[in-house]
């Protein structure tokens, strides 16, 4: 199209700056001009390529960089799109691999991107490896992931001091950057909230649901695509409830709905035979419209409930669910576990694995030995899924070494078992099986209150003395104290809103609000998870955002539902397949 101008929106790369070269140079060029957006920071090289190209530089209309490198999973949520970050860094060619730098490389300068885009400058704050901390430590190369990406983000932020307008000079804000062993359970445990369920239960792609709907004919039914997002008030409203409530919910809407809306009222009422007058006909047609639309609403999420619970049903889930519960708070052990898998045949292998798994995550020293080994021809798992028990290894951090000629009592007075969490008092929470939390909420409290050990999880930004001084004088207070760029009216976290509404009108104002209500609220908190974040983790944002009264951003290399994970991990220990070939 010659007469026309184009846009190129592209990532700054050789091959990409050729095509482009290629598209726009000599006497027939495919457009008119070209307006080239890249998606992060161009190199000199490739700058000094397009302009040599005595053709091309009268045709191009514009050159910036953008710095957009990420996808937003909703307004709190991001990720860098690195589904094979796990295998590149974490796996067993991790060690030799050309592509352990190169993605580190990729994912700093995305990640960079974000803060570029929102003009922030962050505090960058890693997991440390623990041989800097211990010097009997062996060092790994998985161990130091965290620290090699805080220093990679931190080169790209340095660049942007100097090369982006108004990028702010003084930091604005909190990155803290972890891995995936900080918490090997949160991905794999069942979570009972309405959105986790969704995507755990009924092998939704990604966020879209496929429902059965009336045919106009009245005959078969036929096949909807339709979208779980922040444009369905319901939605918004009931993704982060239990189960139950969330069902509860539900039906009290819809009972509410008949018995109040004047249209399903008439509506009902025609289908009795009741004559209508020519002013109930006017109310009709006023509000079908409305109508129909709040009633297609609950109807879906009547109907994903109603799955939902009959899955949670059929496969025994509740049982299941305190089972994993009980290993993770110290209430069962291995004898539970033991017991459960003898008499509970028909359990699914994909939940024995899960089991397995988290067993795996809290004993690793048990498979290393025969035990876990009984306990997994017990389980009756394939070789595949053993695979992915043992492969819970590669995210356990490597032990400092225990001083020898102490002594370890084999028993409690009390049977208390091994706990991975401690129960949280301060949670409201009614509903049984809503005891989990992900490890990242307690690190994201620490935070703000700057109580996070230095040691342990130390920054890129060499501070002020007066920063270190002491946990009371920790970054959230200095911070807030000082004019930052961050300190902005920003919207109301959207999970913040009233408990329930009544009936299938009033949910909408629940997205009135999250788009209207602004206020005031601290510096913003980033955190990135490498090697895939949660559902879970994701929840945590939101409502950590209300309780601290700070917008709290998670990242991550990718967005995973257990199945998901569960995949990448029977990738770490294999050589010849790759994530191409497997379906996620």
């Amino acid at each position: 199209m010659p007469s026309m101008d184009a846009i190129y929106f592209i990532q700054p790369t050789k091959e990409n700056v050729t095509m482009f070269l290629n598209d726009m140079s000599g006497r027939s060029p495919l457009y008119k001009r070209a307006f080239v957006f890249f998606s992060s920071s161009v190199t000199r090289e490739l700058i000094n390529l397009i302009k040599t190209d005595g053709t091309v530089l009268p045709r191009i209309g514009a050159l910036s960089e953008m710095n957009l490198e990420y996808f937003a999973i909703d307004s709190q949520g991001f990720t860098t799109d690195h589904e094979r970050a796990l295998e590149d860094l974490f796996g067993d060619n991790a060690e030799i691999s050309q592509a352990h730098n190169a993605c580190i490389h990729t994912i700093a300068t995305r990640i960079a991107t974000v803060f570029a885009s929102l003009r922030e400058f962050p505090y960058v704050r890693y997991r440390a490896a623990k041989s800097s901390l211990d010097a009997s430590t062996m060092t790994t190369l998985r161990d130091l992931i965290p620290t090699k990406l805080a220093a990679a983000v931190w080169h790209c932020l340095a660049r942007y001091k100097t090369t982006i307008p108004d990028f702010p000079q003084t930091e604005t804000c909190e990155l803290l950057i972890v891995d995936r062993s900080i918490d090997q359970i949160a991905p794999i445990i069942h979570e009972w909230t309405y959105d986790a369920m969704c995507h755990d239960l009924l092998n939704m792609e990604g966020n879209k649901y496929v429902q059965e709907v009336p045919s106009k004919t009245g005959t078969a039914s036929e096949k909807k695509e339709v979208l779980l997002e922040d444009h369905d008030p319901i939605w918004l409203e009931l993704r982060y409830a239990h189960i139950a409530d969330a069902s509860e919910r539900l039906h009290e809407k819809m009972t509410n709905f008949v018995s109040r809306n004047k249209a399903a009222q008439i509506h009902h009422s025609s289908r009795d035979g009741g004559e209508l007058s020519t002013r109930d006909l006017q109310k009709m047609v006023q509000a079908l419209p409305q109508y129909s639309e709040q009633i297609d609403k609950l109807s879906l999420h009547v109907e994903i409930a109603g799955k939902i619970n009959k899955v949670i049903r059929e496969s025994g889930l509740r049982e299941l669910g305190q089972l994993e519960q009980g290993l993770v708070f110290g209430d069962a052990g291995t004898k539970d576990l033991i017991n459960f898998l003898r008499t509970k045949m028909d359990v699914a292998p994909e939940n024995k694995l899960r089991l397995l798994m988290i067993y795996a995550a809290l004993y690793p020293e048990k498979f290393e030995s025969d035990k876990g080994e009984k306990l997994l021809q017990l389980a009756r798992l394939s070789p595949d899924d053993v695979n992915a028990v043992h492969n819970m290894r590669y995210l356990t951090l490597p032990e400092s070494k225990k001083p020898s000629g102490g002594f370890s009592l084999k028993f409690d007075v009390h049977k208390k078992k091994h706990a991975a969490r401690k129960d949280r008092n301060d949670e409201e929470e009614t509903w049984q099986l809503s005891r989990f939390y992900p490890i990242i909420v307690e690190l994201i409290e620490k935070l703000c209150k700057g109580e996070l050990p230095k040691n342990e999880y130390q920054c890129m930004n060499d501070p002020s003395p007066s920063f270190h001084a002491t946990p009371s004088r920790g970054p959230a207070i200095v911070n807030n104290n000082q004019p930052a760029h961050s300190m902005r009216s920003r919207r109301t976290a959207t999970w913040a809103r009233p408990r329930s509404s009544d009936d299938g009108y009033s949910s909408d104002s629940v997205l009135r609000h999250a788009s209207s209500d602004f206020r005031k609220m601290g510096q913003r908190i980033f955190v990135f998870i490498i090697g895939g974040a949660t559902r879970s983790e994701l929840r945590g944002a939101h409502k950590l955002s209300s309780k601290l009264k700070r917008e709290i951003i998670l990242g991550s290399t990718s967005l995973d539902d257990p199945a998901q994970f569960i995949t990448k991990l029977k990738l770490l220990s294999v050589e010849d397949i790759s994530l191409d070939d497997l379906e996620i």
